[in-house]
């Protein structure tokens, strides 16, 4: 499990240089399973929430993102529209790369 939770985190800081150098991402922050070893497993994703892309450049960096690897979904929240109660939770347990 040590080799995949180390790949899931190479992924992690790939996504987040390429939303901060392709689409201006102010801020990447990995959340979910990823931040604490204890919680990752074989089903684990690639949990990021951004702040500071335009809305009409969401969904492009979402595309960009979801296909850098075919081992993990990656899943990307816009933190600053997502609902409060997640935004916080990344705030709180969310690790920023």
């Amino acid at each position: 499990m040590s080799d995949r939770y180390q790949k899931a985190w190479k992924i992690a800081k790939e996504a987040a240089a390429i939303l901060k150098e392709k689409f201006g991402a102010k801020k990447v922050v990995v959340f979910g399973s990823l931040t604490r070893r204890t919680w990752f497993n074989r089903w684990s994703d690639v949990d990021l929430a951004v702040w500071g892309i335009p809305d009409h450049h969401f969904y492009a960096a979402v595309g960009s993102v979801t296909g850098l690897s075919t081992e993990f979904k990656v899943d990307l929240v816009d933190a600053e529209s997502c609902a409060g109660s997640l935004r916080r939770a990344v705030e709180c347990e969310g690790v920023e790369i």
